[in-house]
């Protein structure tokens, strides 16, 4: 009785196409956002900062883009990796190089931008193939981004190591110096990256960067953009006859997407690893996120986040709770079950439920409305 729509009264357009039209949909939500930035402080460690939260904000980041271009708009991609790794040696060559004073979010908005601008190169061919091709065609540009990376010296400052570190970075520029005049508004501007910030600050910054880009992704999906490429997922030919351009609209997509992806790049090299080298984005990362966007939900913001954090929680939950239900299980072993437990949800999602976790949450609101009277 508590999920009842009776009595709200939509007397606009404006409330009838609002995000979440019912009224129970945004208190839960706003709950949920701040359940989630306020609770971790008061009750993790550091372990779960740096092991569960902040990667989990890093892998959702990436998972709403692939979404994007995959969910919403049909067209294959296994080159997420490649495109994050666009983004974290975008951000790394900026903050090293060319504006070594910039803050934090303009250093994550031009890596976004460079990274868009690599996936519209790579989305080119989507106007002429699609399906199993253009898996192959991002698949291709997954390899050779990452031996780019790899084999040219400039990207990571003529490192010999061929590692890049992340310099630290606060918000908008450069901190305030003790004893100075902003020395009292030092807290407006934070270190948010590299080691030396606090693991609750990295966890904060991501937080409220997947928040807002989800709202972003939201929005667009829900106006001409976003219906543009659910009509070429669902049949681009009927949607050229009506008007519909194939290739810009599929071009925003590679291009939103790769954004996206971008700033996951930066947001794994900034706020979780550190330091990283082009084997943290090789192609399992790319199998690892598709994975993500299957088995939460295809076309779905909260899927998205629901397959994020399955996938990231899973080995945590094989690492600590079986051993403490007294089964003893090796590294190797415990890899081998994650691995064949994430290729069976697969096939269970694609035949069962093709629309994965986040179909379930709609059919339990479907269930709340009717209940406690049978359907």
């Amino acid at each position: 009785m508590f999920y009842r729509e009776a009595g709200q009264f939509k007397t606009s357009y404006g409330a009838d196409q609002a995000i979440f039209p019912i009224g129970q949909d945004r208190l839960f939500v706003m709950a949920v956002i701040v359940a989630a930035f306020a609770l971790p402080l008061a009750i993790t460690n550091n372990y779960w900062y740096n092991a569960v939260l902040i990667p989990l904000m890093v892998f959702a980041m990436a998972t709403l883009g692939l979404n994007v271009l995959v969910g919403y708009c049909g067209q294959i991609s296994l080159g997420t990796g490649g495109f994050m790794a666009v983004g974290a040696y975008s951000a790394f060559k900026l903050t090293t190089v060319y504006f070594p004073d910039l803050g934090l979010i303009f250093i994550y908005v031009m890596s976004g931008a460079v990274a868009a601008l690599v996936g519209v190169v790579f989305g080119i061919p989507s106007l002429r193939i699609k399906g199993f091709y253009l898996a192959v065609a991002t698949l291709a540009a997954q390899f050779f981004l990452q031996w780019l990376f790899n084999k040219v010296p400039w990207f990571a400052n003529n490192s010999s190591a061929g590692t890049i570190e992340a310099p630290p970075r606060t918000l908008w520029g450069k901190i305030a110096e003790p004893g100075g005049t902003l020395e009292s508004l030092a807290f407006l501007n934070p270190l948010v990256a590299s080691p030396r910030a606090a693991p609750e600050n990295r966890y904060l910054f991501g937080l409220a960067l997947v928040v807002i880009v989800a709202l972003i992704v939201k929005n667009l999906v829900r106006g001409r953009v976003g219906r543009a490429w659910m009509a070429i997922r669902d049949m681009d030919v009927a949607a050229q006859l009506i008007g519909i351009r194939p290739l810009q609209t599929k071009l925003s997509a590679f291009a939103t997407s790769s954004f996206i992806c971008g700033v996951a790049g930066a947001m794994l090299l900034f706020q979780y690893l550190g330091a990283v080298e082009t084997a943290a984005f090789d192609i399992n990362v790319s199998f690892q996120i598709l994975f993500m966007v299957i088995i939460g939900g295809l076309g779905s913001v909260l899927g998205s986040l629901l397959g994020a954090a399955f996938i990231v929680l899973v080995p945590i939950f094989l690492v600590n709770v079986v051993p403490a239900l007294g089964i003893t299980i090796d590294v190797a072993t415990r890899k081998h079950i994650e691995l064949m437990l994430f290729g069976g949800l697969m096939i269970f999602f694609l035949i069962v439920e093709p629309h994965g976790l986040a179909r379930f949450w709609q059919i339990a609101k479907e269930k709340l409305r009717l209940w406690p009277f049978p359907h």
